[in-house]
């Protein structure tokens, strides 16, 4: 089983239960451990949060309206490009919001059982 980092804002935690929530379904054709930061760490947190990305097999960025002000999620996203760690950015929502400059030019997948089967089956 994938070692999967999810990178969210924090205002997006739903979106990252559900997504952690349809790798359990019994229809799901993935599936993954979640690796993701669920509290934040009070101290040396991008010590701490550099090493376990490291520890993952890729990456899943939710994009949403509210990544561009997320430097916590940011920082994630960097990082797993700076440790080469395979990085899909998704779609949490319909809305296409003004992206970060980091972001410009990136691809961003669609929320879709296809797309992120297909990210998990070639790591």
């Amino acid at each position: 089983m994938k070692r999967i980092f999810i990178a969210f804002a924090i205002e997006d935690v739903r979106s990252r239960d559900f997504l952690v929530g349809q790798a359990k379904n019994d229809n799901s054709p993935f599936e993954f451990v979640d690796m993701s930061v669920k509290q934040p760490w009070e101290t040396d947190w991008e010590t701490k949060c550099r090493a376990r990305i490291k520890t993952c097999d890729g990456v899943i960025a939710l994009i949403s309206k509210h990544t561009p002000l997320a430097t916590g999620q940011l920082f994630e996203i960097k990082t797993a490009a700076e440790e080469s760690v395979p990085t899909m950015l998704m779609y949490s929502s319909s809305d296409r919001p003004v992206l970060p400059s980091s972001l410009n030019g990136k691809l961003i997948n669609i929320w879709s059982w296809d797309n992120i089967k297909s990210f998990i089956n070639k790591l």
